[in-house]
């Protein structure tokens, strides 16, 4: 594999730190390619504006259009620029975070807001201009997992627990930002109760990472419905006789109770 492996993290002394670099270490023993964006020991600007798209300060600011435009005129920013480069050398996106306030952290979601603009990322179009997205994009071909740290134990993540289902919480990465882009999303690593662990903690920790990685190439994606498939309308709706009943989150992933045919 080349893994593109994206840190949003301000200590290396965390246990996302620890994580981090045994799971790299773990990959490259094995003969993987390894690059990393360690996004705060990088100084990475989260903020989108006009500098990066050499926008006229002085004429409104439509961010999408500029990007697009900035893209078409290799005019975008160096830091963006080379982040892009990343991507495009990877088959594999790692990226690792703890969950804040149920969603990433400010400097990684400025990281995909800044990197992933249209005209890169999205916008596209097929050969019969048809819109590209959810199982097909530019990280066709690629495959990604996420490894979140969760500050509270695992059931409180769980279907019924207080917090919600974890798979809800990261569905606008895994499913909104990493499928709709057309990379497989295998299942993310885990790891609850993080405030609280003991250096033995730690170690299995790294022990269950380390699998994890290593068996990327060969897991089972999420079944995530794509767009194209037949199961959205016109109007990328479900169809009304897929998932009958189904609705929220949970509808636009296949499963033995809500997919037609066998699973």
């Amino acid at each position: 594999m080349n893994v593109l492996w994206i840190l949003a993290h301000p200590e290396p002394r965390s246990l996302n730190g620890f994580l981090a670099a045994e799971g790299q270490r773990a990959l490259r023993a094995e003969g993987h390619e390894v690059e990393v964006s360690d996004l705060y020991a990088m100084g990475w600007n989260p903020v989108v504006d006009t500098a990066a798209y050499g926008h006229d300060p002085a004429e409104r600011f439509r961010v999408a259009s500029a990007a697009k435009r900035a893209h078409a005129d290799d005019t975008v920013s160096a830091d963006i620029r080379r982040e892009q480069e990343k991507i495009d050398r990877a088959d594999t996106l790692v990226v690792q975070f703890p969950l804040w306030w149920f969603g990433m952290p400010a400097i990684l979601k400025g990281w995909f807001d800044r990197v992933w603009h249209q005209g890169y990322a999205y916008g596209l179009r097929g050969p019969n201009s048809e819109w590209i997205g959810y199982g097909d994009g530019f990280l066709a071909g690629k495959r990604a997992m996420a490894v979140v740290t969760l500050g509270g134990p695992a059931w409180i993540y769980g279907p019924r627990g207080i917090h919600g289902s974890v798979d809800e919480l990261l569905f606008p990465l895994q499913h909104g930002t990493l499928f709709y882009a057309g990379a497989a999303v295998v299942p993310p690593a885990l790891f609850p109760s993080a405030d609280r662990f003991t250096p033995e903690d730690a170690e299995n920790a790294a022990k269950e990472l380390r699998e994890r990685l290593l068996a990327i190439p060969d897991a089972e994606p999420v079944p995530y419905r794509k767009q194209n498939s037949g199961d959205y309308d016109e109007k990328f709706v479900l169809r009304p006789d897929v998932a009958p009943g189904a609705t929220g989150l949970g509808a636009h992933v296949i499963s033995c109770t809500n997919a037609q045919g066998a699973c």
